[in-house]
């Protein structure tokens, strides 16, 4: 295994793995003073991404609408903190994709729960981004950052 970075400039034809659900390749980072270079690093893996999407998935969040909202974070985040606990602990920006898809599922349930934000995508999204103002901690990947889109830091 090749493990290319900043002092490693060669090209060979194996320069990541896999290994634990993490896959260990080349990757930007930051040092100390703020300067970008490259370094070999793990992240969360393509496979193990597609097998918490599945997992999010199967829960079918849309189709809850007889849950209310914290009971919905209850369920979620159980599982969602341990995702961030354990691939979140290298390059946590690998898994906000699969996690701003959470806040896609809330819309989509947001709009089958309340009867006035039925077939209104815009309103719907706007509604949870003021919930997200109201209680930033409900949901354990509101705490990591990744906020319903709309949200403004300091903003309100």
């Amino acid at each position: 295994m090749y493990c290319k970075d900043d002092g490693r400039r060669a090209t060979y034809a194996n320069e990541r793995f896999d290994f634990l659900g993490y896959t260990f390749r080349a990757r930007r980072a930051k040092n100390k003073f703020g300067e970008y270079f490259v370094n070999f690093l793990p992240a969360v893996s393509d496979d193990a991404l597609k097998e918490m999407g599945r997992e999010l998935r199967s829960w079918r969040i849309n189709r809850r609408s007889d849950r209310a909202l914290d009971e919905l974070a209850q369920m979620v985040n159980i599982v969602v903190q341990g995702w961030i606990n354990y691939y979140g602990r290298f390059y946590r920006t690998g898994l906000h994709p699969l996690l701003s898809r959470i806040n896609e599922y809330l819309v989509r349930w947001a709009k089958g729960k309340y009867e006035r934000l039925h077939g209104h995508w815009h309103r719907a999204k706007q509604w949870l981004v003021r919930v997200a103002r109201r209680e930033p901690r409900l949901f354990a990947h509101w705490r990591l950052g990744v906020m319903p889109k709309g949200w403004a830091m300091g903003a309100g």
